[in-house]
């Protein structure tokens, strides 16, 4: 069989909802890699989050974080970085409006230092981990630098409130997700950035032509890399927008839903015997 290119998204999709990665699917990865699929990780996490999986695989493919906005090969300087930023303006003129709204918290990250609008335990111990530099206050007058990503967490009641105006008013220079659990969250990045962006450049590095490439997800930022890939596969557990355009909807997160695709796909249980 031919190589295909496998992508995986993280919460919601690679990882249990204990954010572990199950023995039977890291097994079925290990043995697709070993038939010659290459495998790679797409997410909203900054790399700071994701290394601990990338390691624990044993990857060997550049990693798409930041949904897009920065994706580099975490074990061949040799491959061009690819990281787009937001201008300071917009983020500016993004902090400026929510003043208008209800919301808890700001933070802009700019790769692996994070700027907090407000100090809040509980958004610390989502944003910490990777051990970034934290800082706290106004970030119009902290943040001095492009920040990779601005996220929002809202009052609920006005996410969709927020994420309309956004469209409205700065469609042309940003493009916003909305975040599930544990907290209501709106990422803002560059316009024009997504998953399958960084998905399609190292698709065309390994030389795996679209056809041939495998992508999970849940959420809707996985929605452009479900459209863009081969075989777009839905997890059980993910929004129904996203099962709507998948080729496929597996099982849950909870209950390998990617090696059951993966076995039967790639015929790997075949292989195994």
């Amino acid at each position: 069989m031919k190589p295909h290119l496998i992508v995986l998204d993280l919460d919601g999709t690679l990882l249990t909802d204990e954010k572990v990665i199950s023995e039977k699917t890291a097994h079925t990865l290990k043995l697709a890699e070993q038939q010659g699929h290459h495998i790679m990780i797409a997410t909203g996490r900054p790399y700071r989050a994701s290394a601990v999986y990338y390691h624990q695989l044993g990857l060997k493919t550049p990693i798409v974080n930041f949904n897009g906005a920065f994706v580099h090969h975490p074990t061949d300087r040799s491959w061009k970085t690819f990281h787009e930023t937001i201008a300071l303006p917009v983020v500016n003129d993004v902090i400026d409006a929510m003043q208008d709204y209800q919301f808890h918290n700001i933070v802009a990250e700019v790769m692996d230092d994070v700027y907090m609008q407000y100090h809040d335990e509980e958004v610390l111990d989502v944003l910490t981990f990777g051990a970034p530099v934290i800082k706290q206050g106004d970030i119009r007058k902290s943040l001095q630098v492009e920040p990779t990503s601005l996220l929002i967490q809202a009052d609920p009641k006005c996410v969709e409130p927020i994420r309309k105006h956004l469209a409205d008013v700065h469609a042309e220079v940003i493009d916003h997700r909305r975040w599930g659990a544990p907290f209501d969250i709106i990422e803002i990045v560059r316009h024009g950035l997504h998953k399958a962006v960084g998905i399609s450049q190292v698709s065309k590095w390994l030389d795996v032509p679209q056809e041939r490439i495998i992508a999970f997800g849940d959420e809707d930022n996985d929605l452009e890399m479900i459209d863009y890939a081969g075989y777009g596969v839905a997890m059980a557990n993910g929004i129904d927008r996203l099962k709507s355009i998948a080729d496929e909807v597996t099982l849950s997160n909870n209950e390998d839903g990617i090696a059951e695709v993966l076995t039967d796909r790639l015929l790997l249980s075949k292989l195994e015997k």
